[in-house]
């Protein structure tokens, strides 16, 4: 087991943490905070796992509050710096779903997104093997 990574024993409790973020997302959404959702979704969502399962619902959660996303330049004046490598990972795995909507909305937050944070976000990104979502 690689060091820094959970066992399967923690693995319910990962996926009780990512239905709790869930539910505190859903919640803020339907009170018209899409930034406050994303900022939610990406608070400890590197999980310490390599469990598709685990990575795949955090994703869901993480998809969400992306897609929720209308005005990018207000998002990002929002999100705090230490934010925006776990969301161009996401973004990354967002194109690579192939789904249309997703991609747009990734490339337009990606532009912005590089255009704010510069392109070290985007190499710390494809760089980091070891926090992968």
């Amino acid at each position: 087991m690689a060091e820094g990574f959970v066992d399967d024993e923690n693995l319910e409790a990962i996926v009780t943490r990512i239905e709790q973020k869930s539910r505190k997302i859903e919640s803020l959404l339907k009170q018209s905070k899409p930034v406050e959702a994303l900022k939610t979704a990406l608070e400890g969502s590197i999980l310490k796992t390599r469990d598709e399962r685990c990575k795949s619902a955090n994703w869901i959660v993480v998809h969400r509050a992306i897609m929720a996303i209308k005005d990018v330049d207000a998002m990002l004046s929002y999100l705090d710096p230490e934010y925006y490598d776990i969301l161009m990972k996401y973004l990354y795995r967002g194109l690579a779903t192939g789904d249309r909507p997703t991609c747009d909305q990734c490339l337009k937050i990606h532009e912005k997104l590089t255009e704010k944070a510069g392109l070290g976000c985007i190499l710390r990104s494809l760089a980091d093997t070891v926090n992968t979502v």
